[in-house]
């Protein structure tokens, strides 16, 4: 029985969930994903009961990791071609220390529900701005680039907290729109742990928060992640300074 595997071993998303599985396969692209582990449902489970069959492989795993960790979902049967659950399942960021990321893990894998959900842990990006990008258009389906992007963790973005900054990208990185949004507040980490929504300043809140370099980045992780799905995709990205991260890439669904 599967228990817990580092990220780039969790392949079968009927046993680490379609979120695992899908970062698994972009790590071995070689796709700038943020170290990590994945445990499967038996795993939670296992964790929850103090089972000597986790516990050796969950200290030495997460040991690893170091540093904060974001713990997030991965349902078995989430992000496939036909369906995909973005934003349903809970999701844990900056968690700091081996009691705080057990409890993470439990709250996220939450055990006592019917739904197989096993939970990816991975070393937390910490972002100046980062956001999601869309190989083709959510609603209209025109293929392209499609970016939005604000200052500090993406959830800004996808918990609909902000107007972010609307990119229309070409696939060479040339920005063919740029609408700027107005990003008064930005998700951020907080000492000692978890994360907050801090207030922006209007100079910056009213400031394009990518670069023309940052752009170029964009469109090379999404050019290579269209090569290596071969899918309409949702991607969540992050940059720290000049460094771009994959956080996330599920198949865009109707």
């Amino acid at each position: 029985m599967l228990l817990l595997t580092s990220l780039d071993a969790a392949l079968d998303p009927a046993v680490f969930g379609g979120k695992a599985a899908a970062l698994a396969r972009a790590v071995r692209a070689g796709l700038p994903v943020p170290p990590g582990l994945a445990l499967s449902r038996e795993g939670v489970l296992a964790l929850e009961a103090g089972s000597s069959e986790i516990e050796a492989a969950w200290t030495a795993a997460t040991g690893r990791l170091g540093g904060p960790c974001a713990v997030r979902s991965s349902a078995v049967g989430e992000d496939g071609a036909t369906q995909s659950f973005a934003g349903v399942y809970e999701t844990r960021l900056h968690v700091l220390g081996e009691p705080a990321l057990r409890a993470a893990v439990l709250a996220v894998g939450n055990p006592e529900t019917d739904v197989r959900i096993g939970v990816v842990v991975q070393q937390m990006v910490e972002p100046t701005v980062a956001g999601v990008l869309f190989t083709r258009h959510p609603v209209s389906g025109v293929a392209g680039f499609f970016v939005e992007a604000s200052w500090g963790l993406g959830e800004a973005v996808v918990g609909g907290l902000i107007t972010p900054d609307s990119i229309e990208l070409g696939a060479d990185g040339v920005a063919v729109r740029y609408d700027v949004g107005f990003k008064e507040l930005e998700v951020v980490a907080v000492e000692g742990g978890g994360t907050e929504q801090r207030e922006v300043a209007t100079a910056r809140a009213e400031t394009p928060c990518l670069d023309e370099n940052q752009l170029r980045a964009l469109a090379r992780l999404a050019g290579r992640c269209t090569e290596e799905y071969g899918l309409a995709l949702d991607l969540e990205w992050a940059f720290v300074g000049p460094r771009s991260y994959l956080l996330q890439c599920r198949p865009i669904t109707r």
